[in-house]
C-alpha cells in the first residue's frame, strides 16, 4: 500500500517525473502546468518547501512501493482554521481506491496534526471520480464555481468528526 508522506527534498526527482508521465493525463481534466513549470521545477519544489515550513501549505505525495510517487494529496492556503484540497493520481494508479483513502488519511492529519477544523475542495461537474472522492469522504456541496471556464462544484468538510473519513488501510 503505498504511503502518504509530506514532501521532502529528497522527493524532487520522483515528484517531477511523476509531473511528466501524467501530463497529458492531468490536462484531460485539470488546467495544464504549462511548460515553464517543468522547465523551473527545482526552484519550484524549493518554494513549495519554504511555504510548506512557514505553515502556508502542506504537500504530500503518495509513495509506492519502489518509491515511485503515484499521487500528491495537498492542503493549501491554510488559514482561520481550513485549507483548501487538492489531489492528483498518476494514470496506472488510477481506479483503485488510492484517492479517496489518501484523501480520508490527510483528513485525519489536517485535524490531528495540523489542528484544522475544516478543507475546502472544487472540483468539475464533469469530474465525477474527483467529485465521487469528495462524497466518499465526508465532503459536501456548499456552492457552485467555475473552474478554469467549465462548471464545479464547492464542498466543504468539517474535521470535528474524523471517522467518517477514516486512515489509510
Amino acid at each position: 500500500m503505498p504511503d502518504l508522506q509530506l514532501l521532502r527534498p529528497d522527493h524532487a526527482p520522483a515528484l517531477l517525473a511523476f509531473e511528466r508521465e501524467n501530463r497529458a493525463y492531468f490536462a484531460a481534466s485539470i488546467p495544464d502546468r504549462g511548460d515553464d513549470y517543468f522547465a523551473r521545477f527545482a526552484e519550484r519544489h524549493r518554494a513549495l518547501l519554504a511555504e510548506q515550513e512557514a505553515g502556508i501549505c502542506y504537500f504530500h505525495v503518495l509513495v509506492g512501493p519502489a518509491g515511485e510517487i503515484l499521487g500528491r494529496v495537498n492542503l493549501v492556503d491554510v488559514e482561520d482554521g481550513g485549507a483548501d484540497l487538492g489531489y492528483r493520481i498518476a494514470e496506472r494508479a488510477a481506479g483503485r481506491g488510492l484517492a479517496t483513502r489518501a484523501v480520508r488519511e490527510l483528513c485525519v492529519r489536517a485535524a490531528g496534526t495540523y489542528g484544522l477544523t475544516f478543507l475546502k475542495a472544487a472540483a468539475r461537474r464533469d469530474n465525477l471520480a474527483s467529485r465521487t472522492v469528495l462524497s466518499r469522504t465526508g465532503f459536501t456541496v456548499v456552492g457552485e464555481t467555475l473552474l478554469s471556464g467549465r462548471p464545479g462544484l464547492t464542498y466543504r468538510r468539517p474535521l470535528g468528526d474524523v471517522s467518517r473519513g477514516g486512515a489509510v488501510t
